[in-house]
């Protein structure tokens, strides 16, 4: 593998760093820095992890657009050296807005996971893309076990020690990149910036226009909202339902990000080779359905872990879909495709932590009609289903 390929999975992945990095240790640092119970925390959490994703879904168009036209290397550098400096004002923060600043910093530097998308678009076969998008999945998802291992581990040494190892990496990598990393855009694929393109809503008009992309990217933003129970909740869930502490909830996220970047770094080509991206879709969202109608009313601990495997590989449909979506649109649009699906996940991002964290607080807090923390899951459930639906319903040339 070529080095600026190595450089692109190492900048995805510190993205899924910086999401799973203050997972386990998020209820600890809203309760040191505001107080209140961990109900309130979870609101709060809600918040910011919002905040985060509005950032993410204003900016994903533009970073995308302008990469196809400045080209992907300065937007991805740049990126990284802003998202070190930002966590070290996560690392300095003491109050709730400080920290709510650094998330909104961290959304716009995690922006750029479409113009890395674009980049393997670059240099991808039809025939390898989704492959090769398995491997910047798998790529996040190790991003998703480093994470909340770090999270977790060093957390221990203090609710901002996590973010100082965080700036570490982010460096490491902006210096690796800057050695290493080589443009692909070029004269025939480059495109000129427009504004009515670049802003969120001006780039999914031009991208809607491309005949059956539009509900496959509704398919994508239900699939995104549902499968977010996971970041947006799990923290809380399982330390109400099982008593978990941030090592254990560390652990767990780590598992279940080792196992996705195994389902879409090795797994999913074998499943496209057999199955084909639709039924790939299909199938992996049936595994999806499962999970989350167990996790709904299950109160063992043990039995949530065993459910991992089941759970991770529904990671398959993610990088099927972009495959689809990716070689239905033209090379010099590829940017502005995979910012859009950038936003349409951010945009995911913004619903679903509020929803699910407003849900669960509703079935948790003290005097709740019906106990059920798990009831974010059965939600979950019901929107992947509706977009499941849309999926299959769609009017596009898929395999």
């Amino acid at each position: 593998m070529r080095l600026p390929t190595i450089f692109i999975l190492i900048t995805v992945m510190l993205d899924a760093v910086g999401i799973g990095l203050i997972m386990p240790i998020m209820p600890d640092l809203i309760r040191e820095v505001q107080g209140g119970t961990l109900a309130d925390a979870a609101l709060w959490g809600g918040v910011m992890s919002t905040v985060f994703a509005v950032m993410q879904f204003l900016f994903s168009p533009v970073i995308g657009n302008l990469s196809d036209s400045v080209g992907r290397r300065p937007i991805l550098l740049v990126s990284l050296f802003v998202m070190a400096l930002d966590y070290l004002v996560m690392a300095l923060a003491g109050s709730m807005w400080l920290l709510l600043v650094g998330r909104i910093v961290g959304g716009i530097t995690a922006a750029t996971h479409g113009t890395a998308s674009a980049y393997i678009a670059d240099i991808s076969k039809p025939e390898d893309k989704a492959a090769n998008f398995g491997m910047l999945g798998a790529a996040f998802g190790m991003g998703f076990v480093l994470g909340p291992l770090i999270g977790g581990v060093l957390g221990e040494l203090g609710t901002r020690a996590p973010f100082y190892a965080a700036a570490i990496l982010a460096s490491l990598n902006f210096v690796l990149g800057y050695f290493v990393m080589r443009e692909t855009v070029t004269d025939k694929t480059r495109r000129a910036f427009h504004w009515t393109r670049a802003n969120p809503f001006g780039a999914f008009r031009s991208i809607a226009r491309v005949p059956g992309i539009a509900p496959l990217l509704w398919a994508y933003f239900l699939y995104s909202v549902a499968i977010y129970v996971y970041p947006a909740i799990w923290s809380y869930f399982t330390q109400e339902r099982f008593g978990w502490s941030p090592q254990m909830i560390g652990l767990s996220l780590g598992i279940f990000g080792f196992l996705m970047a195994v389902v879409q770094g090795g797994v999913l080509r074998y499943a496209i080779r057999w199955f084909g991206e639709r039924r790939t879709i299909i199938y992996g969202q049936l595994f999806d359905f499962v999970g989350f109608g167990l996790l709904a009313f299950i109160s063992s601990g043990t039995l949530a872990l065993l459910l991992i495997p089941i759970t991770a590989i529904g990671a398959v449909v993610p990088p099927a879909l972009q495959a689809i979506m990716s070689k239905a649109v033209a090379d010099d649009q590829q940017g502005e495709l995979q910012g859009v699906m950038t936003a349409v996940h951010a945009l995911s991002m913004i619903v679903s932590p509020l929803m699910m964290a407003s849900v669960f607080s509703f079935f948790t807090r003290e005097g709740t009609a019906i106990y059920l923390p798990g009831a974010p899951f059965l939600l979950s459930l019901v929107l992947m289903s509706i977009g499941l639906v849309i999926f299959m319903r769609a009017r596009i040339a898929v395999t």
